[in-house]
């Protein structure tokens, strides 16, 4: 396997991709999603010049957050967390992709002897397999979450359904940055919701079309 090509092949398709939605390369974060391998493999990928890391559980977030330790990396949980192992890996993270209650957020805050850079998740496609908050609760939520002083929004996350056709993708993704930019005008204190993470290895560029600063992208490069 040629992780460098891979690496190389992934990146300049981003990058496309931005320069073809008229934004600046470097508007969009490139994770690469290493929950399939193990530690070693994921070692390989960062000498190709990878920064940011993204695992969907605790488990392999630690092993892999020990075992590249003297990496400079940026470490981004991007999966369902319980609140019982809040913990054992709220402080190492960097970004957490998955806020998708109200009691997370509580663990979250009572547990990070820093703030963390959190994103809202946000079931936009009302997909019941899917977690998140529906758009009808997040005025709410915001008001609840307003309290906790260790957590910052930065902006969204949500997953587009796996049989999405590219309409429905257009879809999903422009009213995700129509929510964000609603959001983020709102100007809330420790709610800058500057960031949208959208887009994954089969959908990244319409995602960025539609604004993504953050692709979550595993497979691509790995085959």
């Amino acid at each position: 396997m040629d992780f460098q090509k891979n690496k190389d092949d992934v990146f300049l398709a981003v990058a496309q991709a931005a320069e073809k939605a008229g934004r600046p390369i470097e508007s969009v974060n490139v994770i690469a999603v290493t929950k399939y391998v193990d530690s070693s493999i994921a070692n390989k990928l960062v000498k190709t010049g990878v920064r940011h890391i993204g695992e969907n559980r605790v488990d392999l977030f630690l092993d892999k957050y020990n075992a590249l330790a003297d990496q400079n990396l940026t470490w981004h949980l991007i999966g369902t967390l319980q609140r019982r192992k809040v913990k054992d890996i709220i402080n190492f993270v960097d970004y957490f992709h998955a806020l998708d209650s109200v009691k997370l957020a509580k663990e979250i805050d009572k547990r990070a002897t820093r703030r963390i850079k959190c994103f809202l998740q946000v079931n936009i496609s009302g997909e019941e397999s899917k977690h998140g908050f529906d758009l009808s609760e997040i005025d709410e939520v915001l008001s609840e979450i307003a309290q906790f002083k260790n957590l910052e929004l930065v902006g969204l996350m949500t997953m587009a359904p796996f049989e999405a056709d590219k309409l429905e993708l257009h879809s999903i993704f422009s009213k995700m940055k129509q929510v964000q930019e609603e959001l983020s005008n709102r100007q809330l204190p420790g709610m800058p919701f500057t960031e949208l993470s959208m887009g994954m290895s089969g959908d990244f560029e319409i995602a960025i079309e539609h604004g993504a600063t953050y692709v979550r992208i595993g497979s691509a490069f790995f085959e």
